[in-house]
């Protein structure tokens, strides 16, 4: 199992309100990956992964602190049961590519992801 990447999870009511900030923070000009998925609206930009949205519509989401992009999921997955993580969310196909959620055996609940090998490619330094 590789991890490749993690987002600090932010939430927000305006992501547009919220960019400039953060594009500053980061010298980012424009978010690497700006999405809409349910009922919210994702944007990634340097380390942080913004969910915005009604707060009834980021409420789905709060339980995990964080967004880790790793290679391959299914061995994730394994390492994470193994360990006596609980899968929250099973293995979904999504916007990206394909995810879960694990509540770990300590109690932190992370989303994890497997991008499609373009964003990969694109967003994950050689």
């Amino acid at each position: 199992m590789t991890v490749l990447k993690t987002y600090a999870r932010l939430w927000t009511d305006d992501l547009d309100r919220a960019l400039p900030l953060l594009q500053e923070l980061t010298g980012r000009t424009e978010p690497d990956l700006r999405l809409p998925f349910e009922d919210v609206e994702l944007a990634a930009i340097g380390d942080f992964l913004v969910i915005a949205g009604t707060p009834e519509a980021r409420a789905a989401y709060a339980h995990a602190s964080a967004t880790v992009v790793v290679r391959d999921l299914d061995r994730t997955e394994a390492v994470l049961r193994a360990a006596g993580a609980t899968i929250t969310t099973p293995l979904t196909a999504g916007p990206t590519g394909r995810f879960l959620y694990a509540r770990h055996a300590d109690g932190a609940e992370a989303e994890y992801v497997e991008w499609v090998p373009d964003l990969v490619r694109r967003l994950v330094p050689a």
